[in-house]
């Protein structure tokens, strides 16, 4: 499906996501991501049940305001442990699935929000 945003000039967008892949900016990438209004990079964990703390802690370092992360075609819960870290440092946790996760994220970057989008694919 294409995502379509009018704002967001020289920022990374969503604009479009598939089984197993997301488009930012209209470049294809496949794999899990940390995504940034500035920065588009691996995320390093192979699978959902292999999340853990540290995960989520190596984001405090881009001093979100909020984290958007996207458990894939279906939205999963884990537990909160494994963001405590950054609810701790008042930074918002939101866990959706991925197709939602990137309007969710296009959304708040457009209102000029500080968010990252960790997104399993």
């Amino acid at each position: 499906m294409k995502l379509h945003l009018a704002s967001g000039e020289g920022q990374n967008l969503f604009t479009g996501y598939g089984d197993g892949h997301v488009l930012i900016n209209r470049e294809r990438h496949d794999g899990n991501l940390i995504v940034t209004p500035d920065s588009v990079r691996p995320w390093e964990v192979e699978r959902f049940e292999a999340l853990s703390e540290a995960h989520f802690t190596g984001l405090l370092g881009d001093s979100p305001e909020v984290v958007i992360v996207g458990t894939g075609p279906t939205q999963r819960f884990f537990h909160p442990r494994l963001t405590a870290a950054l609810t701790d440092a008042g930074i918002g946790v939101e866990i959706m699935d991925t197709r939602a996760a990137c309007r969710t994220y296009n959304i708040l970057l457009a209102e000029g929000r500080r968010v990252i989008a960790v997104i399993l694919t």
